[in-house]
């Protein structure tokens, strides 16, 4: 497999054309399809050029080992998640690489309860992946192909459940939208507006695939978002990543939060309004998450970083809220799987429910400055390095956990490094009470990462 294909707990994906090709999509649909069982498996996509195209290479891929694709078209991921649980399909597959640049794409997979695939299962999927042994039904057995148009209308009255959309309506915000040429262009402005009764600015909205800007919601690709926010006077701004399961905001000043604030404030709502109770996050997440559940007298539960482990430790300690600090907010009563729109709610609900800025609600959070960055490092030399950096890190007195990579806690401050599941990279991030400090840490891990 080329360097660029990836293949893991996050699902397969690479460049188009290069790694990842319609021959490869096929494949991998055929074995899912056998992994799954006959029946229907559900499909959707985000804008990529190179959805439709992997689209029907995963169609003729369920068909020929007997599962009915049911087509969803373009559609944010957490919506494929509930549509695949609520239809009762065999499985799901969304063709999304996510926030990668637009030349990659994925397929990532979903069980019948409409969650991704742990670890394990991930493991049994591929096996049959590399055995390459398909029971390919006969013409006259190969299923027809299903379209189902209310997906999305069902996971908004999923939110509509849950959220005091009158008192939001009532507040008539003004809010801009950067939806990144992304799913988010098909069904946010819309939904913003009807739903929860909003003035929209809407940015980057036309659902054609090419990102004007970068397609990650990181404060550094939000400067129009920002300079939209003050020119228009909103009370928010909200940034998407291409496939509408992560959340970035901007306050009303155009300043970003950063993604970690994201689930912060979004915990801040569930636990004041809705439920109390632990919350799950990830060892890469910003320590105001912690500042925020120890105000309601909740314990915060660290994980792997991935989706399907935050998700696996919500239900099982009966969570009432939980995400990733990159943006991904996970309410399990709505559904438990990230979504920027359940996100969207409760950012409006709480600034509903306070009656202040937003800049004032984060003035309320604890100050905790985090950094990121990545290194490009090849599969086969990630071990020694993340090795050499434990023994370094070791050497200076950190408390070292390996729950996920290398997680370093020199107690007021923290570093964790570890091999990315979407690119081949390792990812760094680190936090501590300055940026100064917090870049130390980073630029001190990377001399050590180097030759």
């Amino acid at each position: 497999m080329k360097e660029t294909l990836k293949v893991g707990v996050s699902g397969v994906r690479g460049v188009v054309g290069e790694s990842f090709t319609p021959q490869l999509a096929a494949t991998f649909a055929q074995a899912f399809g056998t992994f799954v069982g006959r029946g229907p498996v559900v499909i959707g996509r985000d804008t990529r050029p190179s959805g439709m195209m992997l689209e029907q290479a995963v169609i003729a891929g369920l068909q020929s080992v007997g599962c009915k694709p049911v087509l969803l078209g373009i559609v944010p991921t957490p919506t494929l998640l509930l549509a695949t649980k609520e239809l009762g399909a065999r499985g799901g597959i969304a063709i999304t690489a996510s926030h990668n640049a637009a030349e990659w794409n994925a397929l990532k997979f979903v069980n019948r309860s409409g969650l991704f695939l742990d670890e394990t299962r991930a493991g049994e999927l591929y096996d049959l992946y590399h055995q390459g042994e398909f029971p390919l039904v006969p013409e006259s057995e190969l299923p027809g192909v299903a379209t189902e148009q209310d997906a999305f209308a069902r996971h908004a009255l999923r939110i509509a459940g849950y959220v005091d959309g009158a008192a939001i309506r009532a507040r008539r915000f003004k809010v801009a939208v950067d939806c990144v040429n992304g799913v988010g262009a098909l069904f946010t402005p819309a939904w913003l507006r009807g739903a929860l009764g909003c003035e929209v600015v809407a940015l980057h909205d036309q659902p054609t695939g090419f990102f004007e800007r970068g397609p990650e919601p990181v404060p550094e690709n939000l400067a129009r978002l920002s300079a939209a926010v003050r020119e228009h006077g909103c009370a928010v701004g909200f940034a998407h990543d291409p496939d509408g399961d992560r959340l970035a905001l901007v306050d009303e000043q155009g300043r970003p939060l950063g993604e970690d604030f994201t689930l912060a404030l979004a915990t801040w709502q569930v636990l004041e309004r809705h439920a109390r109770g632990p919350v799950v996050t990830t060892v890469s997440t910003s320590l105001c998450v912690d500042a925020v559940a120890k105000r309601f007298g909740s314990a915060v539960v660290r994980t792997k970083i991935g989706e399907i482990n935050v998700v696996e430790k919500i239900l099982q300690l009966g969570a009432p809220v939980g995400g990733e600090g990159s943006g991904g907010v996970i309410v399990p009563a709505v559904h438990p799987c990230r979504c920027a729109y359940i996100a969207m709610a409760l950012i409006l609900e709480l600034l509903a429910a306070q009656e202040l800025p937003l800049s004032a609600l984060r003035a309320e959070i604890p100050d905790f400055q985090v950094v990121k960055s990545k290194l490009a490092v090849s599969g086969e030399a990630a071990p020694e390095l993340l090795r050499r950096l434990r023994r370094r890190l070791e050497e200076r007195g950190a408390r070292i956990s390996l729950l996920d990579g290398v997680h370093a806690d020199f107690g007021d401050r923290w570093i964790s490094v570890r091999r990315s599941n979407t690119e081949p990279v390792l990812r760094l991030t680190a936090e501590a009470p300055s940026p100064a400090a917090a870049e130390a840490l980073l630029r001190d891990a990377l001399d050590d990462l180097g030759p």
